[in-house]
């Protein structure tokens, strides 16, 4: 598959420099995400030996990727490190706090974190195997999907591709993929719950209609020839309407994916969207087609977040998430992924194309369209496209605690809490199906909270009976729908501070992750700053 840009993707052999060497600090954090980076800074503080293994080139995931338009849901509920780091934002730009922000001021300021700290960091370290104690085994596999419990044992060493070898205390995987974490035969799952699975109103199958085809739009390679075939990513399903939908039923199916690209108009920083190689227009006909009559505002989600420059996100029934094409992507090799990668690349890039050049598209929008463009100075070592694929979803573990619908909404709190979340469930659509003669969005939720709620420390660790020395603060342990409240950027990092902390705890005491006591825990959160409870109910003010 062409590559637009050379550095541009997730996994490519060259990074991976060989070596035979073998570490062995107490912490190691796998996971470049700026929660890895929170997590292998809080170690170090906490008097740690630390090494970050990060499996690409270029640090901080989303937060440096192009999320700058900060997912909050409220501002009180951001403690600890996190808030430190985006007051340092704020710092950069003369105020109090940013929740808005240019990529490469939030890539500096975690390279200075990663500096002050002196933990050591390496790239191009892309996990091969794991070997635990207690059952002598060496896991290279997906690890155990759905099971009912892992294999105990105590993660003994990890190898990554390059061939370097560490041997550490305690592992923290701050991933998107939760490569680590299943590699230890930590049980997990990929996909929908049913609505039964955990009593959840919003779980499983959804027709909502936010997001969603406001206007009659054919499914048909041919409009309205259903002989002609169906358009690249419409799933048939063979129901006339979409009210015949099992809605509520399980699935594998995991939200869109996209890249949050940084837009501007200023004429000393645009650059004109490119045509990607291998540009497709078959992908982009039902965006034809549904522009003609929508009464969508398109640009609705050209987030500002300077004067000149936006994060620009997902809007619509046809925009930038590429809705279907990643259902293979959590478990699947780095080889696979790459590809998946660049089918989103092309995806996304050929739409910004479509849509300021092609004569199809109404001229007024065609014409807004094109004034926007690529900046000039972002992501400039991967050609001024985002460097990180938004994963909002890919494994979680299943836990002995599972954050579900019913913490989001305040009907049952935990009472180990080690950080908070208050966006809410929000979850992309997760395919595109046809209904008879019509193609509908399927899996989009977006329901707010009245406040923020409490994660529970056993949500970020393996069950018990499970592997003992590992934290997994990103792919934690949470139904989808709830899922979608929790995977914010400040909140990974919240979570990633507070396994650092416990990790710690760990090393000091000898004790399996499990066994930590969570009064001793608690205290040297709320010493750092963490926000653990707050009766401040949400409300649409606190938000960027």
């Amino acid at each position: 598959m062409p590559c637009y840009h050379p550095n541009l993707r997730y996994y490519d052999n060259s990074w991976c420099i060989p070596t035979d060497e073998l570490l062995s600090p107490e912490v190691c954090v796998y996971g470049g995400t700026a929660a890895g980076v929170v997590a292998a800074v809080t170690a170090a503080e906490e008097g740690k030996s630390c090494v970050l293994l990060h499996p690409g080139h270029i640090l901080g995931g989303m937060t440096t990727g192009g999320l700058s338009y900060t997912d909050l849901g409220n501002a009180h509920a951001i403690g600890g490190s996190a808030r430190r780091f985006y007051e340092r934002l704020g710092s950069h730009y003369g105020k109090e706090i940013a929740w808005t922000f240019e990529p490469h001021v939030a890539a500096e300021e975690l390279s200075r974190m990663l500096a002050a700290s002196k933990v050591e960091v390496r790239r191009g370290c892309f996990l091969a195997s794991v070997t635990r104690d207690g059952d002598g085994s060496h896991a290279t596999g997906t690890g155990r999907r759905n099971a009912s419990g892992g294999t105990p044992g105590r993660i003994t060493e990890i190898a990554c591709t390059n061939g370097l070898r560490v041997a550490a205390q305690v592992y923290i995987d701050a991933g998107y993929e939760g490569d680590l974490a299943a590699s230890a035969e930590v049980p997990y799952t990929v996909g929908r719950e049913s609505r039964d699975t955990y009593d959840e109103q919003y779980a499983g199958v959804q027709i909502h209609k936010s997001h969603q085809f406001d206007v009659d739009v054919s499914p048909f390679v041919e409009a309205g020839n259903p002989q002609s075939g169906y358009l690249p990513n419409v799933r048939h399903t063979g129901l006339a309407r979409p009210e015949d939908a099992p809605i509520g039923a399980a699935d594998a199916s995991v939200q869109a994916y996209n890249f949050r690209v940084c837009m501007t108009k200023a004429p000393e920083l645009r650059i004109p969207f490119p045509k990607p190689a291998g540009y497709e227009r078959s992908h982009y006909v039902l965006a034809e087609r549904w522009l003609r009559s929508t009464s969508e505002d398109i640009f609705r989600k050209f987030d500002m977040v300077t004067e000149t420059k936006t994060d620009t996100n997902n809007h619509g029934a046809v925009s930038t998430d590429f809705i279907g094409g990643n259902h293979a992507f959590p478990e699947a090799d780095f080889a696979t992924r790459e590809l998946i990668f660049q089918e989103h690349v092309l995806y996304q890039m050929g739409l910004h194309w479509f849509m300021a050049n092609d004569p199809a598209v109404p001229e007024e929008i065609r014409t807004r369209y094109a004034a926007w463009g690529l900046s000039n100075d972002e992501f400039t070592a991967t050609g001024n496209w985002p460097h990180q694929l938004y994963i909002r979803e890919a494994r979680r573990i299943l836990g002995d605690a599972v954050v579900t619908e019913h913490e989001c909404m305040g009907r049952r709190r935990c009472d180990d809490p080690i950080g908070m979340a208050a966006y809410q469930m929000d979850s992309h659509n997760c395919n595109r199906r046809s209904f008879g003669g019509l193609v509908r969005n399927e899996g989009d939720v977006q329901v707010k909270l009245p406040a923020p709620y409490g994660i529970s420390y056993k949500a970020i660790v393996p069950p018990v009976g499970s592997c003992t020395n590992l934290y997994v603060p990103v792919c934690l342990s949470a139904s989808h729908i709830a899922f979608g409240s929790v995977r914010m950027e400040p909140v990974f990092m919240i979570l990633a501070e507070s396994s650092a902390v416990a990790a710690c705890m760990a090393v000091d005491t000898g004790r399996t992750v499990q066994e930590i006591g969570y009064g001793a825990l608690e205290k040297r959160l709320l010493e750092r700053g963490q926000v653990l409870r707050t009766d401040i109910e949400n409300s649409d003010r606190i938000n960027p």
